[in-house]
């Protein structure tokens, strides 16, 4: 039971880098200049060199001979547990960079703390990819601010994006079963001791950016459950064509 519950605690952590990985890689040629074509690009790498270590360790501790390959292409939709955050569209440059950076803030503060884990595994992954992640966290905070201080044209694209994404950060701070039986043992990360830092932390960008903080109270979740936005299974679809349609290929 216990290697069940830490397999799915890797994959609700796994599968956010490789989802949103996923998203920044479709927009590999089309940045706004080269520069940050490539920047984007990057981060993706990172995000998805950092999934390949969690599911290489899923793979090990897996009850059922799964192979990284396995878990990362030949799951049905309901079997990834990424948040529903990270399978938004890439709708405009401010969006792109809204999620990013609305998933970076968390997602620093998270590798802060699996440092702490008593998994050595889990702590390796995290002292490896926290540099990369301090990395893309600045680079989205620093657009964040430059579009919404910038043109009347970018402070509303901004706005939009925080608007339109806002209500999906809640889900980030929901500790499912397998969580908690992990934060139990002190393998795994309580997230919602974070959740008045990151909003305060994201607060005073937002501030800082003349971007005005949604007042909305509504949130949505169900990622985390297996429950996604109808934008997954479209992702999904591009991420697993080359496995499904020729089988047994590897990384």
């Amino acid at each position: 039971m216990q290697n069940k519950n830490l397999f799915h605690y890797i994959l609700g952590i796994a599968d956010n880098s490789l989802i949103l990985g996923q998203r920044l890689g479709e927009l590999c040629g089309h940045g706004p200049s080269l520069e940050t074509d490539i920047a984007c690009t990057n981060i993706s790498l990172d995000l998805i060199g950092q999934t390949r270590s969690y599911y290489q360790y899923a793979a090990k501790i897996s009850e059922e001979d799964k192979t990284e390959d396995d878990i990362a292409f030949l799951r049905l939709e309901r079997e990834y547990k990424n948040v529903l955050l990270v399978e938004q569209p890439n709708k405009h440059f401010g969006y792109v960079m809204g999620r990013q950076f609305l998933f970076d803030v968390y997602h620093l503060m998270l590798m802060q703390e699996l440092q702490n884990s008593k998994d050595e595994t889990l702590v390796a992954i995290a002292k490896k990819g926290i540099k990369e992640v301090s990395y893309h966290k600045r680079f989205s905070t620093d657009w964040v601010k430059r579009l919404g201080d910038g043109t009347e044209e970018s402070n509303q694209k901004m706005q939009e994006a925080i608007d339109g994404l806002w209500r999906y950060t809640d889900e980030l701070f929901q500790l499912t079963d397998a969580d908690k039986a992990m934060v139990e043992l002190g393998v795994g990360v309580d997230v919602s001791k974070f959740k008045e830092a990151y909003y305060t932390e994201v607060t005073e960008v937002l501030k800082e950016a003349n971007l005005t903080i949604p007042e909305s109270k509504y949130f949505t979740s169900g990622g985390k459950k297996g429950v996604h936005s109808e934008h997954m299974g479209y992702l999904l679809s591009d991420l697993q064509y080359m496995q499904r349609t020729y089988p047994n290929m590897k990384w």
